[in-house]
This record gives C-alpha cells, structure tokens and sequence, in this order.
C-alpha cells in the first residue's frame, strides 16, 4: 500500500496498487458528454494515464497542460487525464484553456478507476496524483504514486516510459 498524504496529513488509500508487469485493471469512467469510457475502448494505443486530484488546482492545471503539449510529439500515446471532478467541470476548464490533446475522464460516479488502481483517497472522494503507462497489450509498463498529492510527478520518466513502449 501506499502511503499518501494530503499537504503532509495522512490519507485513507481505497483499492490496490498495481505494479509493472500486471494486466491494467478495466474500469468505466465518464467522458465530458457523460458517455462511459473503459480501458478496451482505447486498446492498441500505449495509454499514458495522468492521474489529479483536481483540475482547477495549480499542480493539476499544470500536469494536464504539460502531458497536452507533450502527446503530440509521442505519436500512437492517448494520454487519458482522469480525477474525480465533475465531467461538466473538466469540459469548462479545458475549453476555457485550449486543451484539446488529452482526453479528461471523471470517475466521480464510481471511483471505479480509483480503486482497480489504488489512487482513490477515502476522507476526500479525491483521486491522489499517480501517473502509469499501459502499452498496447494492456500490460502496466511504469507506475509512479506521488506520495503527497501536492507534489508533481516526474513528467520526464512519464514520457520516456511512454516512448519506450512505441
């Protein structure tokens, strides 16, 4: 398990982690329309899976900006963005900063990503910040759990992950 923090106190970890060299988990999360959206619908594509808190915040706003610009340059990568913030919420802030590279998911319904992943927080219904890489035979190929959900990820492994599996 994980031991997460949420600006230094300790959060509840709902689900299990994943490691590389597992199966991804399947999971149904909403797009921004309120369809569903599950692992299968993207297979054959290496899938870079930025996890956030929330995407209103300075960090989240920053992941998500950094991975929209980035994907371009990766090729067959869809970078799937997912938190627990309304799909209404994440189609107003990317219309309102030009993201149209990442595909944001909400699992505010369910937690149905959170927990087949390990990332979602008890005391909050929050997602805490993870970033993992699937290729295209939906087999984990990196794991990053960011310990304090505050903090940013190592965008530069993240990416290098994703290249490694093209």
């Amino acid at each position: 398990m994980v031991n997460f923090t949420w600006k230094g106190n300790p959060v509840t970890q709902l689900g299990n982690d994943v490691k590389v060299g597992d199966r991804a988990p399947e999971f149904t999360v909403l797009a921004n329309d309120l369809s569903p959206v599950t692992l299968a619908e993207s297979k054959g594509k290496v899938r870079l899976i930025s996890v956030i808190p929330s995407i209103d915040t300075p960090v989240c706003d920053a992941q998500t900006r950094r991975f929209n610009e980035e994907v371009s340059k990766l090729g067959n990568v869809q970078v799937l963005t997912i938190s627990a913030d309304l799909p209404f919420a994440q189609r107003s802030w990317c219309a309102a900063n030009g993201i149209e590279n990442v595909q944001t998911l909400s699992d505010h319904r369910d937690l149905s990503f959170g927990e087949a992943y390990g990332v979602a927080i008890q005391e909050l219904r929050l997602l805490a910040r993870a970033i993992f890489v699937v290729d295209t035979n939906d087999k984990i190929t990196y794991v990053e759990y960011v310990n304090e959900s505050t903090d940013h990820p190592n965008y530069e492994a993240a990416l290098e992950a994703a290249r490694a599996v093209l």
